[in-house]
C-alpha cells in the first residue's frame, strides 16, 4: 500500500500535465492565434480554443488532473508522516488542503467547457474573462485561500524534513517545485511546467519509495 500511495499520484500528476500540455500544442492555433492568446493577462481564452478543437484530449488532461489531485493526498500523507514532526504534519496538513482547493478549480475548468459547448467559444471565452476573477477566488476566497498552502505546504515540509535529517539540498528543491506548480482556473502547463512540477514529482516520490524513509546526502544527523 505504501507503494501505491506514493508512487501512483505523481505518475498521474505528470501524465495530466503533461496531456494538458498536448491539448494546446497539438490543437494547431496559427502565430497570430499564440498572439493574441500570449496577449491575454490569463490563459483562459486559449484554454477554451484548445478544448473547442480538441474536446476529448483537453478533457482528458483535466480529468486526469482532478484525479491526481485526490490521489496525491495519500501520497502527502504518507511522505508527511514518514517525514515526522510537527512541521511536517502542517505542511502536509496545507498541502493536501490545496489538493481541495484544486478539485474546486477543476469544478469551474468543466463549467467553463460545457459554456463552450452550449454557448459557443467567444461567448463562453468573453463570460470567462469577465468572471475570471470571482470565479477564482470562489465562495467567501475560501478555495483561493486554501490553494496558498501548495507553497506554504511544500516549504514546511521541505523544512521539517532537512531539520530532521532526512531530506537534503536537491530532494528540497524538487519538492519545492513540486509544490510551486500553478493554481486557479484554466491554467497553462507549459513544458516547463510538466518538467518543474510533474518530472519534479516523479523523480521526488518515487525516489523517496525506493530510497528508505531519508533522502539526506550525506547523511546527517539531527540537531
Amino acid at each position: 500500500m505504501r507503494v501505491l500511495a506514493l508512487g501512483i499520484g505523481p505518475l498521474v500528476w505528470f501524465a495530466a500535465l503533461l496531456v494538458r500540455h498536448l491539448g494546446v500544442e497539438t490543437a494547431g492555433f496559427t502565430v497570430a492565434e499564440r498572439a493574441r492568446f500570449d496577449a491575454e493577462p490569463f490563459a483562459a481564452p486559449g484554454q477554451l480554443a484548445a478544448y473547442a478543437r480538441q474536446p476529448e484530449l483537453v478533457t482528458a488532461g483535466y480529468a486526469l488532473f482532478a484525479l491526481a489531485s485526490i490521489l496525491l493526498c495519500a501520497t502527502v500523507i504518507v511522505f508527511a508522516r514518514e517525514i515526522g514532526g510537527r512541521l511536517a504534519f502542517a505542511g502536509g496538513a496545507v498541502l493536501v488542503a490545496s489538493l481541495f482547493a484544486r478539485l474546486y478549480f477543476s469544478g469551474i475548468d468543466l463549467t467553463a467547457f460545457v459554456l463552450v459547448d452550449r454557448m459557443g467559444l467567444d461567448r463562453a471565452a468573453a463570460f470567462a474573462m469577465e468572471s475570471y476573477v470571482d470565479l477564482s477566488y470562489g465562495l467567501w476566497r475560501v478555495p483561493v485561500a486554501a490553494s496558498a498552502g501548495s507553497i506554504v505546504g511544500a516549504v514546511l515540509l521541505a523544512i521539517g524534513g532537512w531539520r530532521a535529517g532526512k531530506l537534503g539540498v536537491v530532494p528540497c528543491f524538487l519538492l519545492l517545485s513540486f509544490g510551486w506548480v500553478f493554481m486557479g482556473v484554466l491554467k497553462e502547463a507549459t513544458l516547463i511546467t510538466v518538467l518543474h512540477g510533474g518530472v519534479a514529482a516523479v523523480v521526488l516520490f518515487g525516489w523517496w519509495t525506493v530510497g528508505g524513509r531519508s533522502l539526506a546526502w550525506p547523511a546527517r544527523e539531527r540537531r
